[in-house]
């Protein structure tokens, strides 16, 4: 199978990558490319695509890694829903779950509100001091 993936190039501390496509059993590093595609700086945000030929490898039938797909959703490319690249991180929170928890904290919030008027004053006017017995 294809993947349109990154290789890295650069130098240490400095990284730069190419948008290659490649056999997905194959070593980003050492692996044969089929065709660059473009590059892309981290640091500067900068990206040279080839648009035409991704859409047109997309359409043959390779794959773009999570990190590739979402960058091509960013600078319109493809269409679609961007994908978590860490999800160990970043936990995805599910649709039902998220109503359940959200209903379930409103009466918890409430109970721990601040406290009323009546119980702020009797703790601001000190109790009557009995006298002490010599």
């Amino acid at each position: 199978m294809l993947m349109i993936r990154f290789q890295r190039i650069g130098r240490r501390n400095d990284p730069a990558f190419r948008i290659v496509v490649l056999e997905k059993e194959r070593a980003a590093k050492a692996g044969n490319i089929v065709e660059l595609l473009g590059t892309y700086n981290p640091r500067s945000k900068a990206l040279t695509l080839n648009e035409k030929h991704v859409k047109n490898w997309i359409a043959k039938g390779a794959q773009p890694t999570d990190s590739i797909h979402n960058l091509l959703i960013n600078k319109g490319v493809i269409k679609g829903k961007k994908v978590n690249v860490l999800p160990k991180k970043t936990p995805q929170k599910k649709e039902g779950a998220e109503v359940v928890a959200t209903v379930a904290a409103v009466p918890v919030a409430e109970a721990v509100a601040a406290p009323t008027e009546a119980e702020v004053v009797a703790e601001a006017v000190p109790a009557e001091e009995t006298p002490a017995v010599a």
